[in-house]
């Protein structure tokens, strides 16, 4: 018994030295916002490093949407909230994330993004000012470094940024990269409630000194409770209240907030909501056509020209990066990829062997899919995974298809994976007859029109419960004459020249 007090009292000892090191080794700083100390193992150097970082990761993943004249408004927007933010000691950078998904959020070091999706759904020059001063709220209150430092110093020392098929075995890892990454995990995981509170707070406040009226988040806030009700009877998607969460009283709380607010006398820099709109006009809602596009467990690119079937109740998702196919059970996923420049399809099995240091090009054997020049093998990633690749060379780009699966599913998965190898060809007629893309088109109401009619009139493929949700209306309302409403429109695709 006393043998093993003295034991605690030793580790009690140690764990206070460690403590105190640590202490003196990241320092104690004051938060920007509060100005309360705080122990903080992240510097503002390692914050921007770990920012710059990630937000490489985030536009590779995500893209950014190429709109020069809408990243170059949200911007301007961003800029002149900074301007009114507690926080001065970083450089602050705005985006526009090529997302279907309603989101936005903010990096460690200053990066903010908002999604086409978030775009899509706002009304007004102030509810954006509301959420991108939200998010710079996040960054000034060091909000996501909190949560980096929660993870413990040896996170912070040796790095977090390694990804999770990394993890499991390093060869997939090397093969086809981090789907998932832990830095990102920690970033994009929940803010507290009281952070969420101070954010508004702070993006309210800042709104209002740069001429914004800081009801605007409210506003929004209500609009997306509205559009997240209304999708949840249809396929499960992200959204902004994922990472932010909701509260019943997050609404009324920042419309109070507001109403104690005095906003400054400032020209916004669109000047009417119609202008506003306007910026809106021709923004592509749901998949991009010039990203590819997934229909079930088929996926089509038109601009590039060619076709995968993936296994039958595939989730299939598409990012720059990747298109990964997780099979139904969850045990098995396909990830393609561009990786080589060229016709040679050895070149794909050259590009794993020096990303691996292992042989590859030895064990791989040359064949046809569709005509086109392909290779395979099957790698034992590890003791627990298995690997099956197979690569195609097209029009000057090799194509890779890594299918990763428990070893004791190797066999029975190689067929499902083989089927999706083979099913790669270029596009047939068929596959384009009809293909749209859905836009964002303004229509003015006529007098004492309906929703319905309205949608009717303007082809729109949103119901009049969507119409109503998106444009901050009541359902059976009768609109007033020339009132602007958004709509969504789907409109022939015009495939961009292939490479």
């Amino acid at each position: 018994m006393c043998d093993q007090c003295g034991v605690n009292r030793d580790a009690v000892k140690i764990l206070g030295l460690v403590l105190l090191t640590w202490s003196a080794f990241f320092g104690c700083a004051r938060n920007p916002v509060s100005g309360m100390p705080e122990i903080t193992m992240v510097s503002v150097e390692q914050e921007k490093k770990i920012g710059a970082e990630e937000a490489k990761n985030v536009e590779q993943q995500m893209g950014l949407l190429d709109d020069a004249r809408l990243t170059g408004y949200l911007d301007e927007l961003g800029q002149r909230l900074v301007k009114e933010s507690p926080r001065q000691d970083i450089t602050y950078q705005f985006r526009v994330a090529d997302q279907i998904e309603p989101n936005a959020f903010a990096l460690p070091g200053g990066y903010v993004y908002v999604t086409r999706g978030l775009l899509a759904l706002t009304n007004s020059e102030e509810e954006l000012a509301g959420v991108v001063g939200h998010e710079i709220g996040h960054v000034a209150a060091r909000h996501s470094v909190q949560k980096i430092s929660k993870q413990g110093p040896f996170a912070v020392v040796f790095g977090v940024a390694s990804g999770l098929t990394g993890i499991v075995s390093p060869l997939v890892g090397n093969i086809i990269g981090g789907i998932g990454d832990v830095t990102q995990s920690i970033i994009f995981s929940p803010y507290s409630r009281s952070q969420e509170t101070q954010a508004d707070r702070i993006g309210q406040d800042m709104a209002a000194k740069a001429g914004w009226n800081p009801a605007g988040l409210s506003a929004f806030l209500a609009t997306l409770e509205r559009e997240v009700a209304l999708s949840a009877k249809g396929p499960e998607r992200h959204s902004f209240f994922d990472s932010h969460p909701a509260t019943p009283d997050r609404v009324a709380k920042t419309r109070e907030h507001a109403k104690e607010l005095t906003y400054a006398k400032r020209e916004p820099i669109s000047p009417s909501r119609d202008a506003y709109l306007a910026r809106l006009d021709g923004l592509t809602v749901g998949q991009r056509a010039a990203n590819g596009i997934v229909r079930g467990s088929t996926f089509i690119h038109p601009d590039s020209n060619f076709f995968i079937e993936f296994p039958q109740k595939s989730h299939v998702t598409n990012s720059p990066r990747h298109i990964v196919a997780v099979l139904a059970d969850g045990e098995a996923a396909i990830a393609v990829s561009v990786v080589a420049e060229g016709n040679d399809p050895l070149d794909g099995a050259r590009a794993v062997e020096r990303a691996t240091k292992s042989s590859v090009v030895s064990q791989t054997r040359t064949l046809t899919i569709n005509g086109l020049p392909a290779a395979e093998t099957h790698l034992n990633a590890s003791a627990k995974a298995g690997i099956d690749l197979v690569w195609i060379a097209y029009r000057g780009q090799v194509y890779q298809m890594a299918g990763v699966a428990p070893v004791e599913r190797s066999d029975a998965f190689r067929r499902p994976f083989v089927a999706t190898a083979r099913s790669f060809r270029p596009l047939a007629a068929d596959d384009l007859a009809g293909l749209t893309e859905s836009r964002i088109r303004l229509v003015r109401a006529q007098a004492d029109e309906t929703l319905d009619a309205l949608a009717t009139r303007s082809h729109s493929d949103w119901t009049k419960e969507e119409i109503a949700a998106i444009n901050g209306l009541s359902v059976d309302q009768r609109l007033k004459k020339d009132l602007l409403v958004k709509v969504s429109v789907a409109e022939p695709y015009e495939r961009r020249r292939a490479r």
